[in-house]
């Protein structure tokens, strides 16, 4: 399966330091974008934890016989004994946490893990779909039809966090399937990008360049347009065309 792919990660207009993170496989076998918690200390050092923690972890376990979801789950669950140990550790980091949405490309099959309201979207022709569900109490309420989503767009618990890395509570992680098609874009992206530029207009970035990294930059620059109040991070990747894939 033959694939291009960038990404690019910015402070922000508001921010004081970058929280996000992110890791782009030099092969192109799996693409990392993890959010910080804003507000709490070690933001920035728990998504970078987790970051290097679930690529140390795909690298070494890759050629295993482990199915490629159980390789996700084990991948995230290893990220975050990692930052329980780094709060055990340093006390006054007690309340970090990250979120994580992950992509590999393995064994002729695509797959999605993710924890938090990090998004991967999927962009088909002209139609882009959010592929992930946001672990969010304001996303929870949508689906029980609590709330529309206007309302949950402008909410002030839409920041609430239902689940992420760094809790003893940790429960379900999400993982997927993913379906591509040669010229499908996925968007990997923090909520920087998301609570800046709705989807029609993320879609029409996505459209604007053959080329990834211009369709990256498009992006940040607009969510920075927008206000840039969070850190923005996005990672692209386009398919190209459908072949066996060697691991």
């Amino acid at each position: 399966m033959e694939r291009s792919f960038t990404g690019l990660s910015d402070q922000g207009l508001r921010r004081s330091v970058n929280q996000d993170s992110y890791h782009i496989d030099h092969a192109g076998r799996f693409f990392i974008v993890a959010d910080g918690m804003g507000g709490h200390a070690g933001g920035q050092e728990a998504s970078q934890a987790a970051t290097q923690a679930i690529q140390t972890y795909l690298d070494k376990n890759w050629q295993s016989s482990l199915a490629s979801q159980v390789l996700l789950e084990a991948a995230f669950r290893k990220a975050n004994e990692v930052i329980l140990q780094d709060q055990h550790d340093h006390p006054e980091r007690s309340d970090m946490g990250t979120t994580v949405v992950a992509v590999i490309f393995r064994a002729e099959q695509v797959w999605c893990a993710h924890v938090g309201d990090s998004r991967l979207y999927r962009l088909q022709g002209q139609q882009l779909q959010q592929l992930t569900q946001d672990h969010t109490w304001v996303a929870q309420a949508v689906k029980d039809g609590k709330l529309t989503q206007e309302q949950s767009r402008i909410h002030p618990w839409r920041h609430m966090l239902a689940q992420c890395l760094g809790r003893e509570d940790l429960e379900h992680i999400e993982i997927q399937r993913l379906e591509v098609q040669p010229g499908d874009r996925l968007l990997l992206c923090s909520d920087g990008l998301t609570e800046e530029l709705p989807d029609a207009l993320i879609a029409g970035y996505l459209q604007s360049s053959q080329l990834g990294e211009k369709a990256a930059a498009a992006l940040v620059k607009a969510a920075n347009d927008k206000g840039g109040h969070d850190n923005i991070t996005v990672v692209i990747v386009t398919i190209d065309k459908l072949s066996p894939q060697k691991i």
